[in-house]
């Protein structure tokens, strides 16, 4: 998910720091929800093989549940952030959801 591993000295407030026996040995730099979600999205395309906004209703719908499920609608302008991928309005995101939640 594009972790990045830096030394402990260095790391900051949001920086997750292993230890082994006591001893700090490396931290590690989690990015940001949001930039996660982008990445998410582009390995869907790449597997998907062409923009998730050419894929059919049914496809899209699918794609909303595998996000929830990764918690993509938890990120701040998750919703917009899909809506914009899938080609889609935010209510017809909200849809897919509430029809996920319905069924």
């Amino acid at each position: 998910m594009g972790a990045a591993m830096i030394p402990p000295d260095e790391a900051g407030p949001e920086d997750v720091v292993l230890a082994w026996e006591g001893v700090d040995v490396v931290a590690v730099r989690l990015p940001q929800l949001a930039d996660s979600l982008d990445h998410i999205l582009a390995a869907m395309e790449r597997k998907e093989g062409r923009p998730l906004a050419d894929l059919d209703r049914r496809a899209k719908q699918e794609v909303v549940r595998i996000l929830e499920a990764r918690g993509a609608f938890a990120v701040r302008h998750g919703v917009e952030t899909v809506a914009g991928a899938l080609g889609v309005s935010r209510f017809t995101v909200y849809n897919y959801l509430n029809r996920e939640k319905g069924a």
